[in-house]
């Protein structure tokens, strides 16, 4: 995920208690709701096309719900330190829903979706395995490639948006979005 130090996290959640710098969001299962469309996309050769755009609707629920949350965090921090809450708060929605929605949902879905057509096409092609066979081993494969994306891509929108978007807010530090 994008990077801001915990001490700022710490203060726009409030200090107190073993959970005060847990983020709902990023800390906790649900987390994983953002790889909901990875998961549908591995299916796809399984399941009705409308359980797939089903993922996708999960995981862009978890990206909106994390980007408003972010937003709010950021209101809550610029209005302790006395500054303008709605530029920051925006900044903070803007930069993590582009970001979650690139890093969480696009690429990745993206990415496994490809993987899982090259390896039924392939399947098709090498192999003699019947049709349920190669559609259950493109499922397993796209499951087993989930973790082994995430870093790399993560890491790529990162670059992405330091080099792009991030720029146009010219400051030192990341918006706001790993609270």
């Amino acid at each position: 995920m994008g990077t801001l130090s915990r001490d700022l996290a710490e203060a726009a959640m409030g200090s107190g208690g073993p959970e005060a710098g847990v983020d709902l969001y990023r800390d906790t299962w649900l987390r994983y709701l953002g790889y909901a469309n990875e998961v549908g996309e591995s299916f796809r050769a399984i399941v009705p096309v409308s359980l797939v755009w089903a993922s996708y609707g999960v995981a862009t629920a978890y990206v909106t719900a994390d980007a408003v949350d972010k937003g709010k965090k950021a209101a809550a921090l610029q209005a302790q330190q006395g500054g303008g809450v709605a530029k920051e708060a925006t900044l903070a929605v803007v930069d993590t829903f582009i970001w979650q929605a690139l890093a969480s949902v696009i690429i990745p879905g993206f990415t496994i979706n490809r993987i899982c057509a090259a390896s039924l096409y392939l399947l098709a092609s090498r192999t003699r395995w019947p049709l349920p066979v190669r559609k259950w081993a493109t499922t397993a494969l796209g499951l087993s490639a989930i973790p082994f994306i995430i870093k790399p891509i993560d890491r790529s929108v990162d670059f992405l948006m330091d080099s792009s978007l991030r720029k146009l807010y010219k400051r030192d530090e990341k918006p706001p979005t790993s609270f």
